[in-house]
């Protein structure tokens, strides 16, 4: 593809100057018909509502999935041979859907989108899509087939110990065929999202998880947990017919393109995009040490650790939503050079997050019997099942922590706009954190070095990209290459000295990592709700275990976890409800000015 005129602004959000907003927000108005700031706030909270309650239900199905996962394969080799086959999906959904594609094309298509506002010859939007689509389809074609014919060696070298190998390569050839429809069902949601449709994008995950419970129900008597796979394969198929035809409407309703078929458009910065994939695989990663270290466990390890999995990310999941509506405005106020106002979300977002994931840690904590029972003690899944999930559960509820941690700090490197490498170093070393833990205890511990091994990994993670965030007293970023009192000069000093240098140049070339921020000060706030979650933690154990029913003890587990919590004081105290109030009137001010990320 060749390059932009100079005169053409770029997109937001790739690293440019933001001459482009204006032009882009022109171009809203040519695509909704209505400028964007005369959108009224019931509009847009009645979008915001209809998107947030179809995600949360395609999490709900998301549940029902795996509990008919349970049901009806239990916790055994045929699910583990799924599980390593449910790998492709795993990161072609964070690759295609979540991270990667979103970052590549929403920039495009909102450049398109205010070329063509400017008055450009053809379509520029329509250009963008006969460039682009035809080629990444070849692609997503060429790395299906490829999946396709090596699964025996992919499945060999993700769990080389699994005893039915055979079972896992025809799963890992029917689940290969997402890498394409994932990837079509991503580029429709970009270009949607880019023209403020969010409806149909919102129905993805929807769509997807009605495949597999249909197919699991359809086809699992005569073709056992390949049943589950041919799901996969169904439900991405589904992702795509649920924005398509809005697509395809989009694209109808616009001039045609032949006097424009030359119009050329460069939609991304390579290097942000190079950096946030990289990230996005380390930490993915984690997954594929997970199944390698349990393949070499007694069948049913791989399975434990996915239902542990799937129940210890709902609160962690819940406690970053705040982040998905913050994450615009600190972006917004790095563009505008307020490193303040950013710092100042920033540590309001790490106050309640960490708050609302270690309340969620505590009542899984203590309640992960009941929990592991109600979700999917039934059917092929036993008692013994219930009895090492709970405890695996228990294991990976340590890290919660540091999973919120990440997830808050990763979008403070990334909402300049600017590539760093730092985030990926951080996740790296966790990585080899996560694998040497794994290996050297899972000989003893079982399944529970694994899921500890991932706990002790993203922690290292996330206390490395809180120091990289660290902020001077005088309010600037830490200078790593000042001279500190009582060193000498030596081997050590010169390494030091080395080390301090090339940072200095990567950050001459790189720019600042991320938002500085006061981490004494959050330290020592954190304080506060880790101790009142130990101590509801214990609180919660000790009455849950107590009534014989499996509801009544996770219902008077979660009333005494919430009263213990709340009664300390630590989860409203002052830094709290800031938190909270802010948050609110951040998501009111979006809603008042008809803002969307």
């Amino acid at each position: 593809m060749s390059m932009t005129p100079p005169q053409t602004p770029r997109a937001p959000g790739c690293g440019t100057d933001a001459a482009a907003v204006p032009a882009a927000r022109a171009a809203t108005q040519d695509v909704a018909g209505t400028d964007s700031s005369a959108a009224t706030g019931t509009f847009i909270a009645r979008a915001t509502l209809i998107t947030a309650s179809l995600s949360v239900a395609g999490a709900l199905l998301g549940l029902v999935r795996d509990q008919a996962l349970a049901q009806l394969f239990g916790a055994g080799i045929e699910t583990d041979a799924f599980l390593v086959a449910w790998t492709v999906p795993e990161f072609a959904a964070t690759l295609l859907i979540e991270d990667g594609l979103a970052f590549a094309m929403i920039p495009a298509f909102s450049l398109a989108l205010a070329r063509r506002a400017q008055g450009v010859s053809g379509d520029p939007v329509r250009s963008l899509v006969t460039g682009t689509l035809p080629r990444l389809s070849l692609g997503f074609v060429a790395v299906s087939a490829l999946i396709i014919v090596g699964a025996p060696y992919l499945v060999e070298a993700l769990a080389p110990g699994l005893p039915d190998p055979d079972l896992a390569a025809d799963c890992t050839r029917l689940t290969a065929t997402c890498v394409l429809s994932f990837g079509l069902a991503g580029y429709c949601s970009a270009a949607l999202r880019a023209h403020r449709r969010f409806l149909a994008p919102a129905t993805i995950y929807v769509a997807y998880n009605t495949g597999i419970i249909t197919a699991m129900f359809l086809l699992g008597e005569s073709w056992g947990v390949r049943s589950a796979a041919a799901g996969v394969a169904m439900g991405g198929c589904l992702m795509v017919a649920a924005q398509m035809p809005s697509l395809l409407r989009l694209l109808r309703t616009r001039r045609s393109a032949a006097s424009g078929s030359g119009v050329d458009v460069r939609p991304l910065n390579l290097a942000l995009i190079s950096s946030v994939l990289i990230f996005a695989m380390c930490r993915q990663s984690q997954v594929l040490i997970e199944r390698f270290l349990a393949s070499t466990l007694p069948a049913g390890a791989i399975s434990h650790l996915n239902y542990a999995q799937k129940v210890a990310q709902i609160p962690m999941t819940l406690s970053l939503m705040l982040c998905t509506v913050t994450f615009p405005v600190i972006a917004q106020a790095l563009a505008d050079g307020d490193t303040d106002r950013a710092r100042a979300r920033v540590e309001r977002d790490l106050a309640l997050a960490c708050r609302l994931v270690l309340f969620g840690a505590a009542t899984v904590v203590a309640c992960a019997p009941q929990i592991i029972e109600i979700l999917f003690q039934r059917g092929a899944f036993t008692g013994q099942d219930t009895v090492v999930t709970a405890g695996v559960l228990r294991v990976y509820a340590l890290g919660l922590l540091g999973q919120t941690l990440v997830g808050v700090l990763i979008r403070t490197y990334f909402s300049a706009g600017r590539p760093t490498w730092y985030p990926i170093g951080a996740m790296t070393t966790g990585v080899v954190a996560t694998t040497w833990i794994g290996v050297a205890t899972v000989d003893t511990w079982g399944v529970l070095a694994i899921a500890a091994a991932n706990a002790a990994g993203i922690t290292v993670t996330a206390a490395l990209l809180f120091a990289g965030l660290a902020r001077r007293r005088d309010g600037r970023a830490r200078d790593d290459s000042a001279p500190r009192a009582g060193k000498s000069a030596g081997p050590s000093s010169l390494v030091s000295s080395t080390w301090t240098a090339a940072r200095r140049r990567a950050a001459q070339h790189g720019g600042q990592r991320g938002v500085p921020i006061r981490t004494r000060d959050v330290l020592s706030d954190l304080g506060k709700p880790l101790r009142a979650a130990a101590l509801a933690t214990a609180a919660g154990a000790f009455t849950s275990s107590a009534p014989g029913s499996p509801v009544l003890g996770f219902t008077v587990g979660c009333v005494t976890v919430t009263a213990v919590f709340l009664l300390l004081g630590l989860a409203l105290d002052a830094q709290g409800r800031t938190s909270a109030l802010h948050s609110v009137g951040a998501v009111t001010r979006r809603l008042r000015h008809g803002r969307s990320s």
